[in-house]
């Protein structure tokens, strides 16, 4: 670990890693130069077998046949929507919006048309990119209605149409120069009202982010990392594929998380690293444990998103026999803010969220006067490097709240710092949920629930829950004070949502507890479920 003694709660950018100035199609160029027969990619299907396989040379060359393409229909800085789950297409997708200079537009495959809509509006994207379906959800279909209305979209593109994904490759114009500050991504995630806001991620933030996160893994060239994490979050598009590709070493990049088959592939590739939510890590131990594989050769289970239990890194270190390490991020930070080393104690992984990774200030700011809290004070975590998003996308107004004057972004989090800049999350400035490591925002969620008819009030909390860290809860006033029918609600909610935002707990209320200004208090409502003030409906 770093070895400091802080006397306020002021942790200051550490130099013991460099600053690339390098752009994601240029990092892809070098491993490319470096390593070109190395195994760089393997696919896993959704029926989890394993099919294609791509060295580093075959990924470049796919990457710029791609990237041609894409430059003959696009013009560099426009805005490209890819919706669809993890596959080998994606990457390619990724690396060849980079290397074209486009923006690419990361979507949930989950989304219903409401929220696919908001993203292709909000972003202002020409284009989308998805697959006809994905676990029951008719993609083609939600896609099409999607974009009815939307003048901007100039295409609808299947990503499993080699023709049409790859239409107009034979042109091949000159790619352009693109710089490390340039926009690389728009990846939506919580704002100000509680309404998703589009996050600039430049190119020097996603690279050096995946740099630092990947070095504290001890990753190198040698390392195999599965990937189970959405390519459409930080988490699996960022840090593991550019992770893997800044130390050239293979991804094996997995469409559906099987708990079973994921074992399999580590037995099988002998991987040595996994990163997943702790909900994906408890599902890995149960299934082992329920019928054990060779997992001798992983050295790194990596996880993020929620605060991991003492059991389960116990767990992980009798039955996977391997180190354990915690990260704290968002998405406005590229994303990992700090993360554990690998040799931090069980008390340092199971009650902070590790130290700030390499050339990055952290700060504990108090709510009143924006003044650096003492040690041990809880305040907003903020954070200051080069990762810092570009700030969020044709909102002005949420970027200045986020990002202040002197560069500090402000996660919205609350927490404080040890004298050895180890931070400890103590709750959340806005009411963001967070259920397996997902984001999600009240506000979405209650204008969904307002537009049925029987529902006249409602406040969605999330409420605390071994398995996914938080579940969400609808506390509704119903009209008339007529009775909750939970089935017709759930059934309104999973017409318009993903299934992740649909409530899982249903209370009936007759008033809220409020603020003088007559707002309503929602940590109130969550401290009375859990004293038993109200009763759940049943389903």
């Amino acid at each position: 670990m770093y070895e400091v003694a802080l006397s306020e709660a002021h942790f200051p950018a550490q130099r013991d890693a460099d600053v690339r100035e390098i752009a994601v199609g240029g990092m892809l160029r070098e491993t490319a130069a470096r390593r070109p027969a190395a195994e760089a990619l393997v696919e896993v299907r959704q029926s989890s077998e394993v099919g294609r396989r791509w060295s580093y040379a075959e990924v470049l060359a796919e990457s710029e046949r791609l990237a041609g393409a894409l430059a003959s229909r696009f013009r560099p800085g426009e805005r490209v929507a890819v919706w669809s789950p993890n596959s080998p297409e994606w990457v390619f997708m990724e690396y060849a919006c980079a290397l074209a200079g486009l923006v690419l537009v990361t979507a949930n495959p989950a989304f219903q048309v409401r929220e696919l809509r908001y993203v292709l509006e909000k972003s202002g994207a020409v284009a989308l990119f998805l697959v006809d379906e994905y676990r029951g959800n008719p993609m083609a279909g939600i896609g099409a209605q999607a974009v009815d209305g939307l003048d901007a979209i100039r295409e609808v593109v299947d990503m499993d149409d080699a023709a049409a994904l790859y239409a107009g490759s034979e042109a091949v114009p000159a790619l352009p120069e693109v710089a490390p500050g340039d926009a690389a991504q728009i990846q939506y995630t919580s704002g100000t009202t509680g309404f998703p806001k589009g996050a600039v991620l430049s190119h020097r933030g996603l690279v050096n982010n995946a740099c630092y996160y990947a070095g504290r893994c001890g990753v190198t060239e040698r390392s195999t990392w599965i990937n189970p994490m959405p390519m459409f979050h930080t988490s699996g598009c960022g840090m593991i594929t550019l992770g893997s590709l800044q130390a050239g070493c293979r991804m094996v990049l997995v469409s559906l998380f099987d708990p079973h088959a994921i074992l399999g592939l580590i037995e099988s590739e002998k991987a040595t690293v996994i990163c997943g939510v702790p909900t994906m890590i408890l599902a890995l131990l149960d299934a082992h444990e329920a019928s054990p594989r060779d997992v001798s050769t992983l050295e790194l289970v990596s996880s993020g998103g929620a605060m991991v239990a003492p059991e389960l890194v116990r767990r992980v270190r009798q039955s996977f026999g391997c180190a354990v390490s915690t990260l704290y991020g968002q998405t406005e930070y590229c994303p990992v803010v700090t993360q554990h080393h690998l040799d931090d104690g069980i008390d340092d992984i199971c009650d902070t969220v590790g130290q700030p990774i390499a050339q990055t200030e952290v700060s504990i700011r108090r709510l009143a006067d924006n003044g650096t809290a003492a040690i041990g004070e809880a305040g907003e975590i903020c954070a200051r490097g080069p990762c810092v998003m570009l700030g969020y996308h044709a909102d002005d107004a949420a970027t200045a709240e986020t990002i202040d004057a002197d560069g500090w972004l402000h996660t919205g989090d609350l927490g404080t710092m040890d004298a050895r800049g180890y931070v400890r999350i103590t709750g959340r400035v806005k009411d963001m949920i967070i259920r397996g490591g997902e984001n999600h925002f009240p506000a979405e969620i209650e204008n969904v629930l307002l537009e049925h008819e029987s529902v006249a009030e409602v406040s969605v909390v999330g409420l605390p829950d071994e398995t996914w860290g938080e579940v969400i809860a609808a506390f509704i006033r119903s009209e008339g004070g007529r009775a909750l029918d939970a089935d017709a609600l759930h059934v309104h909610c999973r017409a318009r949502l993903a299934p992740q935002k649909t409530p899982a707990v249903w209370c009936r209320v007759d008033g809220f507890p409020m603020t003088g200004s007559g707002k309503i208090q929602k940590f109130r409502l969550r401290e009375g479920y859990l004293e038993g003030l109200y009763r759940e409906e049943a389903r």
